[in-house]
C-alpha cells in the first residue's frame, strides 16, 4: 500500500475531552443529543450536526484504510466546527486546540497519518502565525473554508495569511462549509450535492476575480470535490470576464479565468467515470490527487477502485494516488 488520500476528516477524541472540561471558556458547549450522539453548540447560536462515529475512531479508520488499499491519509478537521462566529481570541484558542490534538494523534502513527492545520480566519495575522506554528510542528498543509461567515473566501482580508502560505510553500485545501443549509437545500441531500460544490466554486471564482491569485502567484490551492462546479462552468467564467463591465462586477483578474485552471490541484471525488475523465482531459492527470472524504456520506468509499473503474491504466492511477500527493505534500 502506497496510496495517499489527501481528503480525509478526523476529530481527535482529545478535542471532545477538552470541550467537556473547559468548553465554556471557548464559547462552545458539548451537547448530548442522544446517547452517544454529541454535537457542538457555539455561543453565536450555531449548533452543528452530531459527530459521526467515524470522525472519532482511530482503529476503525485504520481498518477502513486497509480495506481501501490506502497507506496514508492527510487528516483535516471537520470544517463545520471551525467556530468562525466566536470572538477572535476564542477562535484562535480553539484552533490551537484542534491543531495540537491532531498533531499528537498523527505523531503517534507517523507511518499512516499526516495532517493539515486549520487557522482562525477571522483574524488575518493570527491565522498566519498559527499556520507558521503548525508547520513548525509538522503540518504538511492547511485547510480553509470556502466562506467565512457567508463571505466568499476571495473577499475576506487575508493577505498576510496568503503571504504566509506562499512563504511556507504549503498546499491550501479549499473546502466547503455550510453547517446550516439554505432553505432550498434542506431536503433531498441538496446541501451536500449542490450547495457544497457551489460553495467551492464561489470561493475559487472570488479568488480569481478579486485578483488574489495575481497578488499571490505562488499559492497552491487544492480544490475539494473535483473543483466543485468550476471545471464545468469555466467557459461561462471566461465569457463574463470578457462581456461584463469589469468596473461594475469588481473583476480584477489579470487573465481569463481559464488561464488559472492549471494553478489548481483537484481531488478525485467526482463519483462519475465521465466526470473524472473530463477533469483529467481539462487539467491533466498531474493536477489530480486521490481523495475519499471519510467519513461523510458524500465521500468515495473506495477511491482507488473509482480510478480503476474509470479505466485508468496503472501508471495514471499511480500518478494520482501516489506521485502527485507525495510531491505536493512533500512526503518524500
Amino acid at each position: 500500500m502506497t496510496a495517499v488520500d489527501v481528503h480525509a476528516h478526523f476529530v481527535p477524541p482529545a478535542v471532545l475531552e477538552t470541550l467537556a472540561d473547559s468548553g465554556a471558556a471557548l464559547g462552545i458547549t458539548l451537547v448530548e443529543k442522544a446517547p452517544g450522539a454529541r454535537c457542538c453548540r457555539f455561543d453565536d447560536g450555531l449548533e452543528v450536526r452530531p459527530f459521526l462515529p467515524g470522525l472519532l475512531d482511530v482503529d476503525g479508520r485504520l481498518a477502513e484504510m486497509d480495506g481501501q488499499r490506502v497507506q496514508r491519509q492527510i487528516l483535516s478537521v471537520w470544517t463545520d466546527i471551525f467556530g468562525y462566529g466566536l470572538d477572535a481570541g476564542q477562535c484562535n484558542a480553539w484552533h490551537r486546540i484542534l491543531n495540537d490534538s491532531t498533531a499528537v494523534l498523527c505523531a503517534a502513527r507517523p507511518e499512516r497519518f499526516s495532517w493539515m492545520a486549520s487557522a482562525p480566519l477571522v483574524d488575518d495575522a493570527a491565522a498566519a502565525r498559527e499556520l507558521e506554528r503548525c508547520v513548525e510542528d509538522g503540518a504538511v498543509g492547511v485547510i480553509v473554508t470556502a466562506n467565512v461567515r457567508g463571505r466568499n473566501l476571495g473577499e475576506v482580508p487575508l493577505d498576510e495569511f496568503w503571504s504566509a502560505c506562499e512563504t511556507l510553500d504549503v498546499p491550501v485545501f479549499v473546502h466547503p462549509s455550510l453547517p446550516q443549509p439554505l432553505p432550498r437545500a434542506e431536503k433531498f441531500s441538496l446541501n451536500q450535492i449542490c450547495a457544497y460544490t457551489m460553495d467551492t466554486t464561489l470561493a475559487v471564482g472570488s479568488m480569481i476575480m478579486s485578483g488574489t491569485l495575481d497578488r499571490f502567484p505562488k499559492l497552491r490551492l487544492l480544490l475539494s470535490h473535483g473543483g466543485g462546479n468550476l471545471p464545468y462552468l469555466i467557459g461561462r467564467f471566461d465569457r463574463m470576464h470578457d462581456a461584463a463591465d469589469r468596473n461594475a462586477t469588481g473583476d480584477r483578474a489579470a487573465n481569463p479565468p481559464s488561464a488559472y485552471l492549471s494553478r489548481f490541484l483537484y481531488d478525485s471525488i467526482v463519483h462519475s467515470r465521465d466526470a473524472l475523465l473530463f477533469l483529467r482531459q481539462l487539467v491533466g492527470g498531474e493536477r489530480i490527487l486521490l481523495g475519499g472524504d471519510a467519513p461523510f456520506p458524500p465521500g468515495d468509499p473506495d477511491p482507488l477502485a473509482s480510478l480503476e473503474k474509470a479505466g485508468l491504466d496503472p501508471d495514471a492511477i499511480d500518478l494520482i494516488a501516489v506521485t502527485n500527493p507525495r510531491r505536493e505534500y512533500r512526503l518524500g
